[in-house]
């Protein structure tokens, strides 16, 4: 019928927080689907926010929507849940995507070659040759890359930390899925490849449920064959249902909340299912 959704799955997701904060504190909330998707959201993305407060939506320099407040002395809650459609359909992934070379690649991709705070190109350049030059350009050292910081990094929610660069995550050898982005963008970006960091929604949609509690998740996006692919170097394979919320150099261009003083997170749920 005329107007009918031809995705075949439905997801619902959305996600509660909770502050406290000791004075009015402004604050940037970035946990909105980006507007890529905007076109598969069946029932609309409401957020609820109590106490009700005023707030101003804008779209940031990587295209990310973002809302702006000033949480008030006190308890802050903000609420959201949505209903999105989808393919169904894993990922495709570039096995015959051609690797651009640096003189043919668009102006728009040239930032994500950069060194970034995160991505700390300048100490790994020469471990990245020395570990992958040796690959046919293309998916075969893309694959290469995937398989070597899905293989090195050890998953461990207990070592998460906020600031641990490529590199650190690269000696260190653990993280979380941040690092797993981190390590692999920074292998990218020195092997001339642009590569940029997402953030989203990832539940366990044809895989085995993970019994942790959901978090929101983070990947990657590398541009070969004129266009972006996503990539996951800490699960290493297509998932189904994944849903973009924002993209960036790392992570510090996609923080979910950023306060412009002390503001203490007290709760944070987010689900992501079939519907």
């Amino acid at each position: 019928m005329p107007g009918a959704h031809r995705s075949i799955l439905l997801i619902k997701g959305g996600f509660s927080l909770a502050f406290e904060c000791f004075a009015p504190t402004p604050m940037i909330l970035m946990a909105q689907i980006h507007p890529q998707r905007e076109k598969d959201i069946v029932q609309p993305e409401l957020l609820t926010f109590c106490p009700d407060l005023a707030r101003f939506s804008y779209v940031d320099g990587f295209g990310n929507k973002c809302m702006r407040f000033t949480a008030p002395a006190g308890y802050l809650s903000v609420w959201s849940r949505f209903v999105i459609a989808d393919s169904g359909l894993p990922e495709l992934l570039p096995y015959d995507a051609y690797q651009h070379t640096v003189e043919e690649l668009p102006e728009a991709t040239l930032p994500f070659l950069l060194g970034s705070r995160y991505c700390d190109t300048q100490l790994l350049v020469q471990q990245a040759w020395f570990l992958f030059g040796h690959y046919q350009q293309g998916w075969p050292r893309v694959s290469a890359v995937l398989d070597y910081v899905h293989g090195r990094l050890q998953f461990d929610y207990r070592s998460a930390r906020n600031d641990r660069t490529a590199s650190q995550a690269f000696y260190e050898q653990r993280g979380v899925c941040r690092d797993f982005a981190h390590l692999a963008i920074t292998f990218f970006r020195c092997l001339n490849i642009p590569a940029r960091y997402c953030t989203g929604y990832l539940g366990d949609i044809g895989v085995p449920a993970d019994p942790a509690p959901m978090d929101f998740s983070a990947w990657i996006e590398i541009y070969m064959g004129g266009q972006w692919w996503t990539l996951d170097a800490r699960h290493n394979r297509p998932r189904t249902g994944r849903i973009l919320i924002a993209r960036g150099q790392d992570a510090a261009d996609v923080a979910l909340t950023t306060s412009f003083g002390q503001a203490i997170l007290t709760e944070f749920h987010v689900v992501t299912e079939q519907y």
